[in-house]
């Protein structure tokens, strides 16, 4: 089977290529899969690069998630039948076919795209959890920036179902219509010089109680200039490729804390029997049409150092995924 295999640390262009290697084969719980569709997440080219929480041994099949069709059943897994279409993570997702706990599979109706169902599990469920460890109430604000990123669409939305209000923060002017024709308002963009501004007349000046981060840099601090006193601070990412920078005033006088999320992380706010029902929740929510997740464009595993350098393009329409269906 083909295979996308890096050999060492480096820029994905650079480091990614493709290979074949044997069928692997399922194990007792595991079942093996025909990838469909796998999308390329930041984290997955961070792992590419060396710079996420853990580095695997080398050589290493990237990919953590994908869609794809149950093919061959491992030792005591009933709750799967061959054929069956599933969502859910896994390793080494970036091949023609990958091994997955079968615990981990959620089945996945035909009523659901390829596109959101490839999607289904990483970013929404890592929303779903820091939701959950917010802690805030109904009628309460949070800010977040990055909010046009998948993770910051599906925030948005899963905090208007429990009356939780978002402040979003995108980039581009053009951003603010994007989430708008997505259905998500209360949206200003960092470019104008008045921004901040904007987005306290936005709330009306009621207190943020939480701020999301995804970029890091100086957008950690205008995040803090947003908070009121003893609010929170969430580092969930840096897409700006710096140090999470953050005045002392901003610490000190509002008495603020700062937090990091890691998903890697086993929930210590959820179950796994809330966290299967969330996901369950989540494919249920796409069948009935009310939960989309765009792919931008496609690319065959062999153009994976190119697929890898198109999801660094800022402004796409969604995320950018690697096909593996043979045929």
């Amino acid at each position: 089977m083909k295979a996308v295999v890096f050999d060492e640390f480096g820029s994905p262009r650079k480091v990614l290529r493709v290979e074949e290697r044997p069928l692997p084969e399922p194990g007792p719980g595991q079942v093996r899969v025909q990838m469909v569709l796998s999308p390329i997440h930041n984290h997955d080219l961070m792992i590419v690069t060396g710079h996420y929480g853990f580095k695997p041994e080398l050589p290493h099949v990237p990919g953590t998630e994908a869609l794809g069709i149950v093919e061959k059943l491992g030792e005591g897994v009933t709750r799967l039948d061959t054929g069956q279409r599933v969502t859910g993570g896994g390793s080494a997702t970036w091949a023609e076919y990958y091994l997955a706990d079968a615990a981990s599979l959620v089945p996945v109706p035909a009523s659901v795209d390829d596109a959101t169902a490839c999607q289904l599990v990483s970013m929404p469920l890592s929303a779903w959890r820091l939701l959950g460890e917010l802690q805030v109430a109904r009628g309460d604000w949070i800010v977040q920036n990055a909010a046009n990123g998948a993770v910051g669409k599906v925030i948005a939305r899963l905090a208007a179902e429990r009356g939780i209000r978002v402040l979003n923060i995108v980039r581009r002017e053009a951003a603010v219509a994007e989430l708008a024709a997505e259905g998500i308002g209360d949206a200003v963009s960092s470019e104008h010089a008045d921004w901040q501004e904007r987005a306290r007349a936005i709330t009306g000046g009621a207190p943020i109680r939480r701020a999301l981060d995804s970029v890091a840099g100086r957008a950690s601090d205008e995040l803090m200039d947003l908070v009121a006193d003893e609010g929170w601070l969430i580092s969930f990412g840096a897409l700006s490729g710096r140090p999470v920078q953050i005045n002392a005033d901003n610490l000190l006088f509002k008495r603020a804390t700062v937090k990091g999320f890691w998903a890697a992380k086993p929930s210590t706010f959820h179950t796994p029997e809330q966290i299967r029902a969330a996901l369950v929740e989540f494919v249920q929510k796409a069948g009935r049409g009310e939960f989309k997740l765009p792919i931008a464009d496609v690319f065959p595993l062999e153009r994976a150092a190119e697929a890898a350098a198109a999801s660094n393009v800022a402004g796409r329409a969604g995320k950018i995924a690697l096909e593996g269906r043979l045929g």
